[in-house]
C-alpha cells in the first residue's frame, strides 16, 4: 500500500480541518442532498459566471497553529514595552486575573451575540446594567447607555445629540476646549465637517462664542489641569446651548462629578478600569446624559422589564431607535456597543468595590503629588497648580534633552506644544517610577528623599486637588458593587452570569447577516500577550515595529481577499467603516471639484446602517426598489440614475444581497453607476460568501468595509468589539483617514479622522491575521465554498417544511436563506417571534427575525458548523413546524401551545402544578439530544411594552431581588 507523503501527513492536522465543520464524508452527503456532484459544481450554479474568480488568492499557503503562533510571536517581539506615562486618555492598568481568565479569555463571554434575544442573554444584560449604573454613579448623571466605541466618537455623537436637543437654537457653532485630547478634537472636527457644523477650538476662559449650540470640555484637561466647570457650563446654558464633558473615569473616583456641575452629557473611556491599552483598543466609551434626552441618545440602553410570569428581567430598551428600523432617520449609525469591554470594566468596579477604587485613585494621586513636589524642589515649573494624575512641566530649551534621557531609560513621556513635557501616572506606577522620572528630568540622580516627601504630603492632604473639587457624593452603593471582593465570590458571580447566556460554546448561532463562526483558541491567544496589550497608541514608531509589520501584512491579506488595492485599519466597527468609506468618496469628489455629488443610492433591501451612514456623511438618501426576487430593480435604478445624474456620489449595495442571493446583474449595476460618474460602495457584511470565489474590487466595487468580527473571525463579544476596515481602489487610496498624533503611512490628516486611535482596535487585529495565516489561500476559498454548501443544505432541508422566500436563478442561495413564515402565521396565528422563542427550548439562538423582510427568519449556518449540528437545527425546525400544524388542526389552542408559551424555564417544568395541554417534556426537552445536555432560558418571554412604558435603566433596589 502506498504511504501518504509528508505533505499529506502535515495537511491532515492542518487548521483548515479544525475551522471547517463538515468532514469529507459529511460534505459528500450534503452535496448528494443538493443533487450536485462537487463543490465546484455548486459554486458554478450559485455564483454568477460574470464575477467568478478564475485565479488563486494571492495569499501564502496555510500553516498550522503552532507555526502561525510562532510567526506572530516573532512579530510581537519587535514591539518594545517601555514604561509609558503619556496619558491622553490611555493609561496602563491591571486586569484582575479572575476577570482576565473568566471573561476576556472565556468563549462563554467572547463568542456570544448581541442580546437581541434577552431570554438567553440575561447574564450579559446584567453586566451591562451594572456598567450603566457605574457610569451614572461616577459621572453624576441620570442615565447612561450601554457603551460606545471610543472617547472620540462618543464626543462626536454627543455633539450631534446636542444639536438635536436645541432645535430652536439656529447656530451651527460647536465650541471645543483646546485642552481636549487632540485625537478627540480631530474626530469631532471630521464629524462636524460632514454635518455642516463649524468647530471653534479655544480657551474656555475667553474664546467661547456668544452664539453656539454646544460645547465640549475636558475634565481634567488633557494637560492635567483640574478646574471647576460650574460657571463655564452655566454661561453656555445662558446662550441656549448644551455642554458635553469628556471625563477621565478614574479621576471621577476622587473628583466632583460633572453632573454636579451642570453637565448635559458626559463621555469618556473605560480603559483605566482593567482594560489593556492594546495600542489603542478595543475599549468601551461611556455616554451619560440627562433623562430628558433619552429618546435622542445614540447606541443602546439596557432596561429593566418583566417577563410573562411577572418576574424581573432585562432587555435592550427603546429598540425602535435601532438603525435597521430608523434608517436615514436614525440618530446615529452606531449599531453596536463594546459589550465585552464594558462588562469587563463593570466587573473591575465590582471586584474592587468603591473602597478599592478610592484606594487605587488615592495612590495614583499621591504618586503624582510626590512627583510634583520633587520637580518643584528641583526647580521645575508646573504649567498648572492643580492636577489628579497628569503634570505638564515647563522645560524650556531642555524639552528634547529630557525627553531623550527618559527614552534612554525606557520611559515614555508626552511632548507638549510650547517646550513642555507631560507625565501621567497610573495604576501600575510605583515610587521607583517616580524616582526614575525625576532622574530623567534632573539629568542625574535626583537625591531627594521621596519617602520623606510622601510623609509630608500625607500630613497635608492631596496637593493638586482643589478642596472644592474633592468628591463628596457617594458612588457604587448598590449591593452588586459591595458583595464580590474575594476571588471565590467573584468567580462564582461571573459563572452565574455566564450560565444564563447562550454562546457559540453551547450551540450554533444561525443568525443571517451576522456570520457567527468559530473564533478559534489559537486566534484568541495573542490578544492577551503583553507585547500587544501593553502598548500605548502614541508611543514612538520604533517601539511598535511589530504592530507596523502586522498591519502591513494584514492589509495585504485583506486586499488579496477582496481584490482592492489599499486598506485602512482605522474604523473600529462596521458602522465606522461605512462612514469612513463614504467620507473617502466625498473627499475624492472634492479633489475633482465635483462637490455637487451629494446623493447616495441605496436599495430597499440594504442594511439599516447604510442610510444612517450616508446621512452622517452629509449625503441625501435615494432608495432604489427591489424586484419580486429580492434583487435590485435595474429598471428603477436606471430611472434614478437618469433623474439624479451628476448629483450621484455613490451607490451602496450589499453583495450577495441582504436577501441571501447572488444577484446576476451586479456588473451591470456597477457599470451604470460608473457611467454616471459615481462610486460603488459594496457593503462587506456578506463577504463570507465571496472570498476566493469572487472579489468585489474586481467586479465593480470602489470601496468595501470588512466586518472582521464576522468574516475574519474576531468574536462578537456579546455585541462588541468589532472592527470595520475599508478596502479601496487605487484612486481612493489618497483619501483614506489620517491621524493627528501618530502618522499613518501614506495618509493625509486633511482627510479627517474616524476613530480615536490610529489603527482602531489594534489589539484584536492579530485574530484576523492568525485566521488568514492558518487558512491560507486554499483554506480561505474552502471556507467560502463550505459556507455556501451549509446554507444550501439547510435551505434544501427546510424547504420540505417551510416556504423559502428567495433563491438564485438555479434555485440555490448564497450563504444564508430567508424562511417566509407569513403563510403559517396567517393559518395558525403563530408568529415569527413565537418560533424564535421556541428555538430557545431546543438550546438554539434564534436566527435573524423580520429582517430584511417582516415575518421571516434569516438563517446563516457558517462553514464552522458540522452536518451533525445542522441536522439538530433542522430537526428543531421540523418539530416546530409540526407544532404549528397542531395549532392549525386544533390539537393545541391558540393560547395554550408550546410556541405561544415559549421559552419554558426550569421553574416552569419544576412547578408543582402543570396546567398545559402538552407535557413538561414537550415544553423543556422537545428533542432527544436535550436529555444529555440542556441550556435553560433564564427567563420567560420578556414584556417589551412594559419595559418601554416603565423605563428603568439602573440597577434595581436590593428589595426587588427578594420579590
Amino acid at each position: 500500500m502506498t504511504q501518504p507523503s509528508l505533505q499529506q501527513l502535515e495537511q491532515h492536522d492542518a487548521f483548515i480541518q479544525r475551522h471547517i465543520g463538515p468532514d469529507d464524508a459529511q460534505t459528500r452527503e450534503m452535496l448528494n442532498t443538493l443533487g450536485v456532484s462537487s463543490l465546484d459544481e455548486l459554486i458554478e450554479k450559485t455564483v454568477p459566471a460574470a464575477i467568478r474568480k478564475t485565479d488563486e488568492l494571492n495569499l501564502s499557503d496555510a500553516v498550522d497553529e503552532a507555526e502561525a503562533l510562532a510567526e506572530l510571536k516573532a512579530l510581537a517581539s519587535r514591539n518594545k514595552i517601555y514604561r509609558t506615562f503619556i496619558g491622553m486618555g490611555y493609561h496602563d492598568t491591571i486586569t484582575p486575573n479572575v476577570i482576565l481568565r473568566n471573561v476576556l479569555e472565556n468563549p462563554g463571554w467572547y463568542t456570544a451575540y448581541t442580546p437581541y434575544q434577552p431570554e438567553i442573554a440575561q447574564g450579559r444584560l446584567e453586566g451591562l446594567l451594572n456598567f450603566q449604573q457605574m457610569i451614572m454613579d461616577l459621572t453624576g448623571m441620570e442615565m447612561a447607555n450601554a457603551s460606545m466605541l471610543d472617547e472620540g466618537t462618543a464626543a462626536a455623537e454627543a455633539m450631534a445629540m446636542c444639536k438635536r436637543q436645541v432645535k430652536r437654537n439656529k447656530s451651527n457653532v460647536f465650541f471645543v476646549d483646546a485642552d481636549c485630547h487632540p485625537q478627540t478634537i480631530a474626530v469631532v472636527k471630521t464629524r462636524a465637517e460632514h454635518f455642516g457644523f463649524e468647530v471653534i477650538v479655544g480657551d474656555v476662559e475667553k474664546d467661547i462664542p456668544a452664539e453656539l449650540f454646544g460645547a465640549l470640555l475636558q475634565y481634567p484637561g488633557s494637560t492635567g489641569r483640574v478646574r471647576d466647570l460650574t460657571d463655564i457650563i452655566a454661561g453656555v446654558h445662558e446662550a441656549g446651548a448644551l455642554v458635553t464633558v469628556a471625563a477621565d473615569l478614574m479621576s471621577l473616583v476622587a473628583l466632583k462629578a460633572p453632573g454636579e456641575m451642570g453637565a448635559d452629557v458626559v463621555v469618556g473611556s473605560n480603559q483605566r478600569f482593567g482594560i489593556p491599552m492594546g495600542y489603542g483598543g478595543p475599549h468601551a466609551a461611556f455616554f451619560a446624559f440627562r433623562e430628558a434626552y433619552k429618546r435622542s441618545a445614540p447606541g443602546r440602553i439596557i432596561g429593566v422589564s418583566v417577563d410573562s410570569k411577572g418576574k424581573r428581567a432585562l432587555r435592550m430598551a427603546m429598540q425602535t431607535r435601532e438603525q435597521h428600523i430608523r434608517r436615514e432617520k436614525a440618530n446615529s449609525n452606531i449599531c453596536t456597543s463594546q459589550v465585552l469591554l464594558a462588562v469587563m470594566s463593570a466587573f473591575y468596579a465590582i471586584y474592587h468595590g468603591p473602597e478599592g477604587l478610592k484606594t487605587i485613585a488615592a495612590r495614583i494621586q499621591r504618586l503624582t503629588d510626590i512627583l510634583a513636589a520633587g520637580l518643584k524642589a528641583k526647580g521645575f515649573e508646573l504649567a498648572h497648580d492643580s492636577w489628579f494624575d497628569t503634570l505638564t512641566v515647563n522645560t524650556g530649551d531642555k524639552q528634547g534633552e529630557i525627553y531623550q534621557r527618559a527614552l534612554d531609560a525606557e520611559i515614555n513621556l508626552r511632548k507638549v506644544a510650547g517646550d513642555a513635557l507631560g507625565v501621567s501616572l497610573h495604576e501600575t506606577a510605583t515610587l521607583q517610577d517616580v524616582s526614575d522620572i525625576l532622574d530623567a528630568f534632573c539629568g542625574a540622580a535626583h537625591g531627594l528623599d521621596l519617602s520623606a516627601l510622601d510623609s509630608e504630603i500625607a500630613a497635608k492632604g492631596p496637593q493638586g486637588l482643589p478642596a472644592a473639587l474633592a468628591r463628596e457624593s457617594e458612588f457604587l452603593t448598590h449591593p452588586v458593587f459591595n458583595s464580590y471582593h474575594s476571588e471565590t465570590e467573584m468567580l462564582r458571580y461571573l459563572k452565574t452570569l455566564e450560565s444564563k447566556d447562550i454562546a457559540l460554546n453551547h450551540s450554533m448561532i444561525p443568525l443571517g447577516s451576522c456570520t457567527m463562526k468559530l473564533n478559534a483558541t489559537a486566534e484568541m491567544i495573542p490578544v492577551t500577550w503583553p507585547e500587544f496589550g501593553k502598548l500605548h497608541p502614541f508611543v514612538p514608531a520604533d517601539q511598535a515595529q511589530g504592530y507596523a509589520a502586522l498591519f502591513e501584512q494584514l492589509q495585504q491579506m485583506l486586499a488579496a481577499c477582496t481584490g482592492y488595492d489599499a486598506v485602512s485599519l482605522q474604523p473600529n466597527a462596521g458602522s465606522q467603516g461605512e462612514y469612513a468609506g463614504l467620507v473617502a468618496i466625498k473627499k475624492y469628489f472634492e479633489a475633482k471639484g465635483e462637490t455637487q455629488r451629494d446623493i447616495c443610492l441605496i436599495p430597499a433591501s440594504a442594511h439599516g446602517t447604510n442610510p444612517a451612514s450616508a446621512m452622517m456623511a452629509g449625503m441625501k438618501v435615494v432608495v432604489v426598489a427591489c424586484d419580486s426576487k429580492g434583487n435590485v430593480d435595474i429598471d428603477n435604478l436606471k430611472a434614478k440614475v437618469e433623474e439624479h445624474g451628476e448629483r450621484i456620489a455613490a451607490l451602496m449595495v450589499t453583495y450577495p444581497s441582504t436577501h441571501g442571493v447572488f444577484e446576476e446583474g451586479i456588473r451591470e449595476i456597477c457599470d451604470l453607476i460608473h457611467a454616471a460618474g459615481g462610486q460603488v460602495y459594496i457593503d462587506g457584511a456578506n463577504m463570507n460568501a465571496l472570498i476566493g470565489v469572487a472579489a468585489p474590487g474586481q467586479f465593480g466595487g470602489d470601496v468595501s468595509h470588512l466586518n472582521l468580527h464576522k468574516t475574519f473571525c474576531i468574536p462578537h463579544g456579546g455585541g462588541g468589539p468589532g472592527m470595520g476596515p475599508i478596502a479601496v481602489g487605487e484612486h481612493l487610496k489618497p483619501y483614506l483617514a489620517g491621524h493627528p498624533v501618530t502618522e499613518i503611512p501614506g495618509t493625509d490628516t486633511a482627510n479627517g479622522t474616524i476613530s480615536a486611535a490610529p489603527w482602531g482596535s489594534a489589539s484584536i487585529l492579530p485574530i484576523s491575521w492568525m485566521y488568514i495565516r492558518m487558512m491560507g489561500k486554499q483554506g480561505m476559498k474552502r471556507a467560502t465554498e463550505m459556507a455556501i454548501l451549509n446554507a444550501n443544505y439547510v435551505a434544501k432541508r427546510l424547504s420540505e417544511h417551510y416556504t423559502l422566500l428567495y433563491t438564485g436563478s438555479n434555485g440555490f442561495v448564497a450563504h444564508e436563506c430567508l424562511v417566509d413564515l407569513r403563510p403559517l402565521k396567517e393559518a395558525s396565528g403563530i408568529s415569527e417571534e413565537d418560533i424564535a422563542k421556541r428555538l430557545m427550548d431546543f438550546g438554539f439562538h434564534a436566527p435573524t427575525m423580520s429582517f430584511p423582510v417582516a415575518g421571516t427568519l434569516m438563517i446563516e449556518p457558517t462553514e464552522s458548523e458540522s452536518k451533525e449540528e445542522l441536522d439538530r437545527f433542522i430537526e428543531a425546525m421540523t418539530i416546530i413546524r409540526k407544532e404549528v400544524e397542531q395549532v392549525i388542526n386544533g390539537e393545541y389552542s391558540a393560547e395554550d401551545n408550546p410556541l405561544h408559551n415559549a421559552p419554558h424555564t426550569l421553574d416552569d417544568v419544576m412547578a408543582d402544578q402543570w396546567q398545559h395541554s402538552y407535557s413538561r417534556d414537550v415544553a423543556g426537552r422537545p428533542a432527544s439530544w436535550l436529555k444529555s445536555h440542556k441550556v435553560w432560558p433564564a427567563s420567560n418571554r420578556i414584556d417589551n411594552v412594559y419595559g418601554d412604558r416603565n423605563l428603568i435603566c439602573s440597577c434595581p433596589p436590593v428589595e426587588s431581588y427578594a420579590e
